[in-house]
């Protein structure tokens, strides 16, 4: 499947962090899930796609070039990071005259259309707004420039769930032609569990997988099995373990074959949080 981004070995080096080696790709009419604890290096690989930041090595392809400089990329980029980038003293009647002086690809009807879909009033100081109306109007702005990336830092951080459910199906309409992508980082892996196509999984600087999500939730499993059972599960079957005073809970890549093995053990379905607590709490193997 083609990729609208491609990113290829990533590495920034800090004083005080290394981003090392990092790899994944976004096929178009995806939704590419970026997850990891705080500090992990989520917003470092977002800075160094947008040109934020300076990568050391590696690279980075969107649209199939490599030049995230050259303004006929960044027009086809929507961003919103976490919080609001607007004046507070500016309504969306002004940030719409603002923009349109910007981007190129403007479309100021599809602008005030969101406007009105999301509820939110023309001339109204953002200083005003809530924290659901200021993300929903930063997602609205990046929409309204014809984009056909989507790169997200945190969007539904903080909000409440009638709003996180109104932004999903924003990003779920962005891509259903095919044409369009999304990269976004976020907390709130249930989210991610409703609308990404993909999971990318960065712990410490370095990346830990990135597959579908389809084969996260309906091939990974959770053994539950006493210290006993524990000592006969095979090796390979154990991707990280918890270890409590009379019992474990492994997870393995295999349900299906899990179930089949160890018929005296509980195999449970896992969320992506169970496996990223797994990850990062559990013993790896």
């Amino acid at each position: 499947m083609q990729a609208i981004m491609q990113i290829e070995n990533l590495s920034k080096h800090y004083d005080n962090f290394d981003l090392e080696d990092v790899s994944f790709s976004i096929p178009y009419g995806s939704i590419m899930g970026l997850i990891g604890a705080n500090g992990a290096g989520k917003s470092t690989i977002i800075k160094t796609i947008l040109g934020i930041a300076h990568k050391d090595s590696g690279y980075i392809q969107i649209f199939g070039r490599d030049d995230i400089e050259d303004n006929a990329i960044k027009e086809k980029i929507g961003v919103v990071f976490d919080g609001s980038n607007f004046h507070p003293a500016m309504t969306p009647k002004q940030i719409n005259k603002v923009l349109a002086d910007i981007y190129t690809n403007w479309q100021e009807d599809v602008f005030y259309t969101y406007l009105k879909k999301l509820s939110l009033p023309e001339k109204k100081k953002i200083e005003d707004f809530s924290r659901g109306m200021k993300m929903k109007l930063a997602i609205a702005s990046a929409l309204s420039h014809q984009p056909e990336l989507l790169i997200l830092d945190e969007p539904t951080g903080g909000l409440d769930p009638i709003v996180r459910d109104e932004i999903l199906d924003m990003f779920l309409d962005f891509i259903q032609d095919e044409r369009h992508a999304i990269l976004v980082s976020s907390h709130i892996l249930r989210d991610l569990e409703k609308v990404a196509d993909y999971i990318t999984f960065i712990h410490n600087g370095r990346l830990l997988f990135s597959k579908t999500k389809d084969e996260l939730i309906y091939d990974y499993g959770l053994i539950r099995c006493t210290k006993e059972q524990f000592s006969s599960i095979e090796r390979d079957d154990i991707i990280a373990c918890r270890r409590q005073e009379y019992s474990c809970d492994v997870l393995t890549a295999d349900k299906a074959a899990a179930q089949r093995k160890y018929t005296d053990c509980v195999i449970d379905n896992v969320t992506i949080d169970d496996i990223m607590l797994m990850y990062i709490k559990g013993e790896r193997q």
